[in-house]
Protein backbone atom coordinates (compact mmCIF):
# COMPACT_ATOMS: atom_id res chain seq x y z
CA UNK A 1 0.00 0.00 0.00
CA UNK A 2 2.92 2.65 1.08
CA UNK A 3 4.29 2.14 -2.53
CA UNK A 4 1.50 2.73 -4.28
CA UNK A 5 0.59 5.89 -2.33
CA UNK A 6 4.56 7.22 -3.21
CA UNK A 7 4.05 6.26 -6.97
CA UNK A 8 1.44 8.80 -6.92
CA UNK A 9 2.37 11.31 -4.59
CA UNK A 10 5.81 12.15 -5.91
CA UNK A 11 4.49 12.37 -9.79
CA UNK A 12 1.34 14.24 -8.42
CA UNK A 13 3.57 16.85 -5.83
CA UNK A 14 5.73 17.41 -8.68
CA UNK A 15 3.13 18.34 -11.13
CA UNK A 16 1.79 20.74 -8.40
CA UNK A 17 5.27 22.32 -8.00
CA UNK A 18 6.50 22.97 -11.93
CA UNK A 19 2.89 24.15 -12.84
CA UNK A 20 3.08 27.16 -11.82
CA UNK A 21 6.74 27.96 -12.34
CA UNK A 22 5.66 27.03 -16.54
CA UNK A 23 3.07 29.35 -16.62
CA UNK A 24 5.33 32.24 -15.63
CA UNK A 25 7.97 31.30 -18.60
CA UNK A 26 5.93 32.68 -20.63
CA UNK A 27 4.68 35.63 -19.20
CA UNK A 28 6.30 39.52 -18.70
CA UNK A 29 6.72 39.25 -15.22
CA UNK A 30 9.82 36.70 -13.91
CA UNK A 31 9.77 36.22 -9.59
CA UNK A 32 13.32 37.23 -8.88
CA UNK A 33 15.26 37.64 -5.76
CA UNK A 34 15.70 41.27 -5.29
CA UNK A 35 13.78 44.25 -3.66
CA UNK A 36 10.74 44.68 -6.74
CA UNK A 37 10.00 41.11 -6.29
CA UNK A 38 10.39 40.51 -9.74
CA UNK A 39 11.70 41.49 -12.90
CA UNK A 40 9.77 42.73 -16.48
CA UNK A 41 11.12 41.12 -20.16
CA UNK A 42 9.24 43.17 -22.82
CA UNK A 43 10.54 40.39 -25.58
CA UNK A 44 8.59 37.87 -23.96
CA UNK A 45 5.38 39.30 -25.66
CA UNK A 46 3.97 39.04 -28.46
CA UNK A 47 2.24 41.51 -30.23
CA UNK A 48 -0.67 41.36 -33.45
CA UNK A 49 0.28 44.57 -34.74
CA UNK A 50 2.73 45.58 -37.52
CA UNK A 51 5.79 48.52 -36.95
CA UNK A 52 3.55 50.32 -39.61
CA UNK A 53 0.59 50.17 -37.46
CA UNK A 54 2.04 51.35 -34.31
CA UNK A 55 4.09 54.23 -35.79
CA UNK A 56 0.46 55.13 -37.35
CA UNK A 57 -0.97 55.17 -33.98
CA UNK A 58 1.56 57.29 -32.63
CA UNK A 59 1.82 60.07 -35.22
CA UNK A 60 -2.24 60.39 -34.49
CA UNK A 61 -1.52 60.39 -31.15
CA UNK A 62 0.83 63.05 -31.33
CA UNK A 63 -1.96 65.04 -33.62
CA UNK A 64 -4.65 65.48 -31.14
CA UNK A 65 -2.31 65.94 -28.39
CA UNK A 66 -3.01 63.16 -26.52
CA UNK A 67 0.51 61.96 -26.81
CA UNK A 68 1.97 64.94 -24.47
CA UNK A 69 -0.28 63.46 -21.91
CA UNK A 70 0.68 60.26 -21.74
CA UNK A 71 4.57 61.20 -21.56
CA UNK A 72 3.39 62.85 -18.58
CA UNK A 73 1.39 59.76 -17.18
CA UNK A 74 -1.62 61.50 -16.87
CA UNK A 75 -4.80 60.30 -18.75
CA UNK A 76 -6.02 62.00 -22.43
CA UNK A 77 -8.55 64.37 -22.16
CA UNK A 78 -11.90 63.12 -22.91
CA UNK A 79 -13.09 64.11 -26.51
CA UNK A 80 -15.94 66.48 -27.03
CA UNK A 81 -18.42 64.49 -28.72
CA UNK A 82 -20.90 67.52 -29.10
CA UNK A 83 -22.94 69.56 -26.36
CA UNK A 84 -24.99 67.55 -23.77
CA UNK A 85 -28.27 67.09 -22.54
CA UNK A 86 -30.45 69.88 -21.48
CA UNK A 87 -31.94 69.36 -17.81
CA UNK A 88 -35.18 69.53 -19.64
CA UNK A 89 -34.34 66.57 -21.44
CA UNK A 90 -32.89 64.26 -18.94
CA UNK A 91 -36.30 64.67 -16.52
CA UNK A 92 -38.30 64.29 -19.96
CA UNK A 93 -36.22 60.62 -20.60
CA UNK A 94 -36.79 60.17 -17.12
CA UNK A 95 -40.77 60.59 -17.08
CA UNK A 96 -41.16 58.77 -20.38
CA UNK A 97 -39.23 56.00 -18.74
CA UNK A 98 -41.10 52.51 -19.32
CA UNK A 99 -41.89 50.46 -16.37
CA UNK A 100 -38.80 47.74 -17.96
CA UNK A 101 -35.98 50.50 -18.19
CA UNK A 102 -37.16 51.65 -14.24
CA UNK A 103 -36.64 48.19 -13.15
CA UNK A 104 -33.46 47.81 -14.37
CA UNK A 105 -32.14 51.03 -13.24
CA UNK A 106 -33.46 50.41 -9.80
CA UNK A 107 -31.98 47.01 -10.29
CA UNK A 108 -28.23 48.80 -10.62
CA UNK A 109 -28.31 52.11 -8.51
CA UNK A 110 -31.09 51.01 -5.70
CA UNK A 111 -34.59 52.50 -5.26
CA UNK A 112 -34.07 55.59 -3.09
Amino acid sequence: MPKIRTATLVPLLTAVLVAPTAALAGSLWHPANNEAGFTFHPDHSTSTKTRAEVLKELEEAKADGSYSYLLRGLPPPSRDVGPGKTREEVIKELLNMTPEERARMDELYGDN
